[in-house]
């Protein structure tokens, strides 16, 4: 079987990612199975990932335009969730982007929204069904 088993997210600041990340993940359909002192795991499905912190860290911002990750993707059912995520986001420490094109900012069929935390993480939530709004 093809597909994700999981993503680390090497964090700064664990209690900060908790919060946001948190926030996000429980709203796109993760749970929370697991905590330690230094990291916590959210599973969806058959993936999961994994928020932690690392004596390895080389700086407390992530810089998604460096060479690496530059976002992770979340699906959800429909553009109401995208909406609803979008609505509540900057009260959970998101900030949202690309609002000038929302929320066809990746094209006339894609109907997502993008967010940047306060770590400069960013996240997409993607409609896997266009049943909102003018999509």
């Amino acid at each position: 079987m093809a597909g994700f088993h999981h993503v680390e997210l090497w964090v700064a600041d664990l209690a900060e990612a908790r919060a946001e990340w948190g926030w996000l993940l429980e709203r796109v359909g993760f749970e929370r199975v697991s905590s330690w002192p230094e990291g916590e795991s959210w599973e969806a499905g058959s993936a999961y990932l994994t928020l932690t912190t690392s004596p390895n860290l080389s700086g407390a911002q992530h810089d998604r335009r460096a060479p690496g990750v530059n976002h992770v993707a979340f699906s959800v059912d429909d553009g109401s969730e995208v909406d609803a995520v979008m609505v509540d986001a900057s009260a959970h420490g998101w900030r949202p982007l690309y609002q000038d094109r929302y929320p066809h900012a990746g094209g006339p069929d894609h109907y997502a929204g993008w967010l940047e935390n306060s770590a400069g993480f960013k996240a997409e939530i993607v409609a896997t069904r266009a049943t909102h709004g003018d999509g």
